[in-house]
């Protein structure tokens, strides 16, 4: 877990040797899809490049398009596309789940997923 924003970025820097010319956003979290287009000065996304939004998050978010647009950054949805990779079976993101509970422990799970030390948490639903 980073404390920052700049460790992130720091981070993926230090993984690519650069800036990425794409950024896959899957969480649809306001500050994960800010990250992508710009931070503080420093963008995780190099200019010319593309942000491509999968995660769904709340229906409105606050970006930086100015910035976004000054460095030609284009912002695609591409959530449709990516639930066409997962039910062909071409993207495996069962190992993105990383705890399961069952629906007693749903408080267990949420605090789990709020803690940050999860990266998808589900809660199964067997009705048998």
């Amino acid at each position: 877990k980073h404390n920052n924003e700049e460790s992130i970025l720091a981070e993926i820097h230090k993984i690519f040797g650069d800036k990425p010319d794409i950024s896959v956003e899957c969480s649809g979290v306001e500050s994960s899809i800010r990250l992508a287009i710009h931070v503080n000065a420093i963008n995780a996304t190099k200019s010319g490049g593309t942000v491509q939004l999968v995660g769904l998050g709340p229906a409105e978010v606050k970006v930086p398009l100015v910035d976004a647009a000054c460095r030609e950054v284009d912002i695609r949805g591409v959530y449709a596309q990516a639930l066409e990779l997962v039910a062909s079976g071409k993207v495996d993101v069962k190992p993105l789940i990383t705890d399961r509970y069952k629906l007693e422990q749903t408080l267990d799970a949420f605090e789990k997923a709020k803690s940050g030390n999860a990266i998808k948490v589900v809660i199964e639903c067997n009705l048998e």
